[in-house]
């Protein structure tokens, strides 16, 4: 069974660059796809990010695309979130996320492994 736990999170001047990490324990994580999710202070959960099993596939929402990367070393059972230039708006707390499926990952209703979150704080 796979678990998630979340690191790298904290405060970052807008603008600023951070990278989440997500260790994932258990043997099907090769066979995962992997997303990020992400919750604003008083908003809904939304879909930051995802990486299929072997890493050839991505797909971003529009709010980060050509500012985030998505990346995955399944050596190290790890998957990573790169953030540059940060905004205010990303300020929340991450989800790292699992599904068997790629083309589900986006959808939080199909996601069947959750990490517990890091916390992001970008400074304006």
């Amino acid at each position: 069974q796979v678990q998630l736990v979340e690191s790298g999170g904290g405060l970052v001047q807008n603008g600023g660059s951070l990278r989440l990490s997500c260790v994932a324990s258990g043997r099907t994580f090769r066979g995962y796809a992997m997303g990020w999710f992400r919750q604003a202070p008083g908003k809904e959960l939304e879909f930051v990010a995802a990486i299929n099993y072997n890493g050839r596939s991505t797909s971003y929402a529009d709010s980060v695309k050509g500012r985030f990367t998505i990346s995955r070393d399944n050596a190290k059972n790890t998957v990573y979130l790169q953030m540059n230039s940060r905004k205010p708006e990303d300020t929340g707390v991450y989800y790292c996320a699992g599904s068997p499926t790629y083309g589900a990952i986006r959808h939080s209703n199909r996601v069947d492994k959750w990490g517990k979150g890091s916390l992001v704080t970008v400074s304006s």
